[in-house]
C-alpha cells in the first residue's frame, strides 16, 4: 500500500492535539479540509482512526498504534530527503543559506564574498524564509546553514554561533501619538496592540511581544499575520491595527510609507546568528560558511 505522508503528518498532529481545531490551525489549514484528509486516510487503511465527541478526538486502538509508529516514520522520511536534498546540493556545488530578517545585515554580502573567496567553484543559493519558519528551512531540510534571529525555536537541537546584538525597536503607524518621540520606553507601549505571529508559532511569537517583560503587563493582539511575509505585517501596521517589535536594521531593510521606526528603552535585544545542523559538523563547505560568517561579524 503506498501512503500519502501529507495524510500521515496531518494524522500525528491531530493525535498529539486531541483536537481538530488546534490541529487545523497548527498546519494552518481548515477544519473541514483536515476532516477530509483524516477521512481519506481512514479510508486508504480501511480503519477508523478517531472516535468523534463533543470533547475532541480520541484515538481508536487502531489509531494509537499507528500514533506510537508515525513519528519514527516521519522522522525517517524527513531524514532520507534531508539526505537527498544535501547530495543534491553537493553534486551541484551548490550551498543552500537559510536566512530571516535582513541575514546577517551589511555583513552578508561580506561574507558570500569572503565564502567565493574560499570557494570559487560553489555557488551561494540564499533563501528568504518567513517570519513563520525561524529555522529558514533548516528544520525541514531544505537549508544547509542558515542566518537567524536568536533565540528560536528548535535552536537547542542546532548548532549556534552568535554574530552580533542588535536593539529592538518599534514600528509604529505614522500617525500614532508616539510616533513623534525620539526614543520610546518600552512601559509606554504595553496598552498598546500589536501585531503579533500566529499563536501556534509558541514562545517564538511571545518573545516578540516580549511577553515575559511586562511584569505580568497582559499583551493586546491588534492583528496576527499569517503568512509571516514583511509586506503583510508592515500593511497591518501602516493601517494602524497595531505596532510591532523589530530588529534595529528593520528600518534600513523595510522601510515604507506609512511606517516609523523607534527605538526602545526597557526591552532586551535580538542577536543575529549562524545555525546549522549537527551532521554537517564534517561537511567542510558549511563549516568553510561559518568561518567566513565568523570572520565577518560586524563590529558594534
Amino acid at each position: 500500500m503506498d501512503l500519502d505522508t501529507r495524510l500521515l503528518r496531518s494524522f500525528a498532529v491531530v493525535a498529539e492535539e486531541g483536537n481538530l481545531t488546534r490541529a487545523a490551525n497548527r498546519l494552518f489549514v481548515s477544519q473541514p479540509a483536515l476532516t477530509k484528509q483524516i477521512r481519506q486516510l481512514e479510508d486508504q487503511l480501511g480503519v477508523p482512526l478517531f472516535t468523534r465527541s463533543r470533547t475532541g478526538m480520541v484515538l481508536t486502538a487502531a489509531g494509537q498504534a499507528l500514533a506510537d509508529r508515525a513519528p519514527a516514520v516521519l522522522a525517517g522520511v524527513d531524514q532520507a530527503l534531508r539526505e537527498a536534498r544535501t547530495a543534491a546540493g553537493r553534486a551541484a556545488r551548490v550551498l543552500r543559506v537559510g536566512f530571516l530578517a535582513g541575514a546577517a545585515n551589511e555583513a552578508t554580502q561580506q561574507i558570500i564574498a569572503a565564502f567565493a573567496h574560499s570557494r570559487p567553484d560553489w555557488q551561494v543559493e540564499m533563501r528568504a524564509a518567513a517570519w513563520t519558519d525561524p529555522t529558514a528551512g533548516l528544520a525541514a531540510g531544505e537549508t544547509d546553514v542558515a542566518l537567524l534571529r536568536l533565540p528560536f525555536p528548535g535552536q537547542h537541537s542546532l548548532r549556534v554561533e552568535a554574530l552580533f546584538t542588535e536593539p529592538r525597536w518599534v514600528a509604529l503607524p505614522a500617525n500614532h501619538p508616539l510616533a513623534a518621540r525620539d526614543q520610546i520606553d518600552f512601559r509606554d507601549l504595553w496598552d498598546e496592540p500589536f501585531v503579533a505571529a500566529p499563536a501556534e508559532t509558541g514562545w517564538w511569537r511571545d518573545w516578540w511581544l516580549a511577553a515575559d517583560e511586562r511584569e505580568g503587563h497582559p499583551v493586546r493582539i491588534g492583528a496576527v499575520t499569517g503568512s509571516g511575509q514583511p509586506d503583510d505585517w508592515l500593511t497591518a501596521i501602516a493601517n494602524g491595527h497595531g505596532i510591532a517589535l523589530a530588529p534595529e536594521s528593520a528600518a534600513r531593510y523595510y522601510a515604507r510609507p506609512g511606517v516609523i521606526y523607534r527605538p526602545v528603552t526597557g526591552v532586551s535585544p535580538s542577536q543575529v546568528g549562524v545555525a546549522w545542523p549537527p551532521a554537517a559538523d564534517t561537511n567542510p563547505v558549511v563549516q568553510d560558511f561559518v568561518r567566513c560568517c565568523l570572520d565577518n561579524r560586524p563590529e558594534l
